[in-house]
């Protein structure tokens, strides 16, 4: 915090209308001539700021003009709703075929225009948040702008994006669900994410039991306290060394199933089943180790 240099006093003002900074205490003026960076208008409500307010939303890098242009919609009416009239239809009927040849004016936005929608496309199949969708869409712009994109199908790119994005955030997508959303096998999915991964010289952090169960849970409906619980019992078995090598998946589905049994969370069901990675025979076998060795073993 600024202090006055002559008493030494914090209590600093700053005077807009005079253009001076000037100490409460002694009344030492320390700074002239300020700028101040705030609207030039005066608003009493948030009905008035929205009003007069210059300014637009959030870059929104999932949309393929970041949400920053002008929209000619296809109605032909006026901002007050009123009809426009015939001799000047022809006229919007030409701007408008123009502003969209002028999105698709170059092999980038002609890109762009198909692996965005298929990205939301695939984001809200797999229920991925909206801040990871924005994380995804700009990772994909990166790689599409750097060329990384070229030569690979578009669907695979997109999932291998997802892949990456959803494992730097701890919340990690199987590239089983990625096969079934994307239409594209692993092996595709697999090349991509390599491609992206060494373009960008990315560290991809190992994903981890732990990791999954968020997404398990919610697929369950599981309770806060289930996933409490289920977080426990694989750290308790992280440290009793009864994991490693295993799937992960499998152990956090394991460990979801026993915390609900556990607490006897009702919106988990008795009978074990698979997910997409693993198969219920693993899940079950992981299930009776846990069972065996973390809560017996207490």
């Amino acid at each position: 915090m600024e202090k006055c240099p002559s008493c030494g006093s914090k209590r600093i003002v700053s005077d807009y209308i005079r253009g001076e900074s000037f100490c409460r205490d002694c009344g030492l003026v320390i700074a002239e001539k300020l700028f101040d960076f705030g609207p030039e208008w005066r608003a009493f409500d948030k009905e008035d700021i929205a009003k007069r307010a210059r300014t637009g939303g959030l870059l929104k890098y999932g949309k393929l003009t970041k949400g920053l242009t002008t929209e000619i919609d296809r109605y032909d009416r006026d901002i007050k709703g009123k009809a426009i009239p015939v001799e000047k239809k022809a006229k919007w009927y030409r701007l408008r075929r123009w502003q969209k040849r002028s999105r698709m004016a170059t092999s980038l936005q002609r890109n762009l225009s198909i692996a965005l929608p298929e990205l939301d496309r695939m984001c809200s199949y797999l229920s991925i948040p909206g801040n990871l969708k924005e994380e995804c869409a700009r990772l994909y712009r990166k790689a599409a702008g750097g060329g990384l994109v070229k030569g690979r199908s578009i669907e695979s790119m997109v999932a291998a994006v997802i892949y990456i994005v959803t494992r730097q955030n701890h919340s990690p997508v199987t590239l089983e669900e990625l096969e079934k959303v994307s239409g594209r096998t692993k092996k595709d999915i697999g090349k991509s994410y390599r491609k992206i991964a060494q373009g960008f010289d990315l560290k991809i952090p190992v994903a981890g039991a732990i990791d999954y169960i968020p997404r398990l849970a919610i697929k369950l409906n599981a309770s806060g306290r289930t996933v409490a619980k289920a977080m426990e019992i694989v750290k308790k078995a992280t440290e009793l060394s009864i994991i490693s090598g295993k799937v992960p998946i499998s152990v956090a589905a394991a460990a979801v199933y026993l915390a609900g049994h556990t607490l006897e969370d009702k919106n988990i069901p008795k009978k074990i089943k698979g997910f997409s990675g693993t198969t219920k025979s693993t899940v079950q076998e992981r299930y009776d180790d846990l069972k065996k060795h973390v809560l017996e073993g207490d």
